[in-house]
């Protein structure tokens, strides 16, 4: 075991159906974006045979500066699944001053809890979440990051001593040996009958409060759904599940995986695509949850099987990926080997983040370390911080004559790996409000390394500054924010201003 470090009705009978059924919706079928968009903007191609005039309103340079635009970034660990940092676990510092050392890094974006079930809830009924919970969210508000967590029903960690669960459940869920721990004598790693009714009472309701505390959170990024088996994953490595048979793990899992779908609206949910080595329904609750919008993970990147790589690399454009790596969590540079070539194997593990269009990568826990990593070998987060995700800006922004109006054309630029991970709304306003046009570009676009070319029609005869800006449609109806990517000043929001010619300005050209 060395794998990282060692919709009820319609839909759900549509997931409950052949195994065969998940090749066509991953792969061999042009999928559909769950965001309707709405407003669409015309978005070409634009020709010149309505040849009235034009003009180049505005191109902007590219910047390589990084940019804390929701849906990507480096991730640094309050809590990983053994705990915070070391020093923290040993004492020699407390755990305010782990949260507050890790998220003063200047190159961290998002703040990232993993932990068992225990830490979060204690008596039915209600949420009692440990100390870090609150320190990440007061830490993330206080330098204007952003929060992620997984909720891990099983994990292999702390056993034999402690399991995930909830003590006030343990007497009420049925626990099953599924084969010898390591190292640990005749001891063998429990887990839960999850298809037991006392199980599925109690990850209802956590579901439920969970969804009621953090769902549509300002400062939450994602959640990591709960699945199956070690570290929630979707495995228990080479060991049997805990089933009386598979069919009972797939619908169990395939239950569970559509009552969070249905629970979490407003914030994005992340998938691991962990292969179906435990025969719990991977590939079909991974199709669902694509289907549904959800982002996907994967909790390592070279130790890796083919089809997982394969799954992140041509995911659907407005999908946002989340990648790391924990054989060599600590960033301790002393245990960092370099190759022939000199690149040492922990760049060599996070750039391969970016051959898989990725929007996140993973910095784990020690703090100390991740700045001496940076001082010694800057080049790694250099590189993923100019290129991971998206980078969206107005390239090119033309001003037409048509159809007795003027007509702006945008091209918006993708300097970025990644597609849009939603649906992208441009705006144009005048600085006091009193025009506001607004529309979206297709799922997706532009796509990482492309252009999008969209048209704002504005009314007759306006002349005048506008400002241009840019939202993202994270989740239907949950607009994020976009700052442009270009080194050109900005207004304090994050737009550009445009000037708009009049109609008989000097500078308009006909013909080519």
């Amino acid at each position: 075991m060395r794998r990282r470090g060692v919709l009820k009705g319609a839909a759900l009978l549509a997931a409950l159906g052949p195994a065969a059924g998940f090749a066509p919706a991953f792969g061999n079928q042009e999928p559909s974006s769950p965001i309707s968009p709405r407003d669409r903007l015309e978005q070409g191609p634009f020709d010149i045979d309505q040849d009235e005039g034009w003009l180049t309103a505005l191109f902007t340079t590219p910047s390589e500066k990084p940019l804390r635009n929701p849906g990507l970034g480096l991730v640094a660990y309050s809590w990983e699944e053994s705990g915070p940092s070391l020093a923290a676990r040993a004492r020699r510092e407390t755990l305010e001053q782990h949260v507050e050392n890790i998220s003063s890094l200047p190159f961290v974006d998002v703040l990232y809890i993993r932990c068992d079930w225990r830490n979060v809830q204690s008596r039915s009924g209600r949420l009692d979440l440990d100390p870090v919970w609150k320190l990440t969210l007061d830490g993330a508000k206080s330098r204007g990051l952003r929060v992620a967590f997984r909720v891990q029903l099983s994990s292999p960690v702390f056993q034999p001593e402690q399991i995930a669960l909830p003590e006030f459940l343990r007497s009420r869920i049925p626990m099953v040996k599924i084969g010898r721990i390591p190292e640990h004598g005749n001891s063998e790693y429990l887990e839960p009958r999850y298809d037991h009714p006392e199980f599925q009472r109690a990850f209802s309701e956590l579901n439920n409060l969970l969804a009621a505390e953090f769902d549509g959170h300002p400062l939450i990024e994602w959640v990591d759904m709960m699945q199956y088996g070690f570290w929630g994953e979707g495995h228990t490595s080479n060991f049997p599940n805990p089933f009386p048979d598979d069919v009972v793990a797939e619908r169990t899992f395939v239950e569970m995986t559509a009552l969070q779908l249905e629970t979490w609206k407003k914030t994005p949910l992340a998938f691991n695509t962990q292969p179906d080595i435990s025969k719990v329904g991977n590939r079909k609750t991974l199709a669902m949850a694509m289907s549904a919008g959800a982002w996907l993970r994967s909790d390592s990147i070279i130790i890796e099987e083919p089809i997982q790589i394969d799954q992140l690399a041509n995911r659907p454009p407005w999908l946002a990926a989340i990648l790391e790596d924990g054989y060599f969590r600590q960033y301790d540079i002393s245990k960092l080997a370099k190759d022939s070539s000199g690149v040492n194997v922990m760049e060599n593990y996070m750039l391969h983040t970016l051959d898989l269009r990725s929007n996140y990568w993973s910095l784990w826990t020690e703090a100390a370390n991740l700045a001496h990593y940076n001082e010694v070998y800057p080049r790694g987060f250099e590189r993923l911080r100019a290129n991971l995700g998206y980078r969206l800006r107005p390239s090119w922004v033309w001003q037409r004559k048509r159809h007795g109006t003027a007509e702006l054309i945008v091209a918006v630029s993708n300097r970025g790996v990644a597609g849009v991970p939603g649906v992208l709304w441009l705006e144009v306003q005048t600085p006091d409000g009193q025009l506001k046009v607004r529309g979206t570009l297709d799922p997706g676009h532009p796509h990482g390394g492309g252009i999008r070319l969209a048209s704002l029609l504005l009314p007759k005869d306006f002349a005048g500054t506008v400002h241009l800006s840019a939202q993202l449609e994270i989740r239907p109806g949950v607009m994020k924010p976009v700052t442009w990517a270009c080194e050109q000043t900005l207004n304090p929001d994050g737009s550009i201003a445009i000037g708009v010619k009049k109609k008989d300005d000097p500078g308009w050209r006909k013909g080519v």
